[in-house]
């Protein structure tokens, strides 16, 4: 549970952007999203290859 204290006389939407900020950082929406689909493990490695080659290229190409 986050739990965001609040001082007296704080402004209640300094509060709620403390809020925000710690439900984005425990990343539970991404999580939700990707269980929303279910990805087959060769499908997961073939992705990861794929970015893996582009940063490769990126660095590749800052080289130059």
């Amino acid at each position: 549970m986050i739990i965001v204290p609040v001082k007296e006389g704080e402004n209640i939407e300094r509060a709620i952007k403390k809020f925000k900020r710690k439900f984005d950082k425990t990343g539970v929406v991404k999580e939700l999203r990707r269980r929303q689909q279910f990805d087959k493990p060769s499908e997961l490695k073939r992705v990861k290859m794929a970015h893996a080659r582009y940063v490769q290229s990126l660095h590749a190409h800052d080289d130059k």
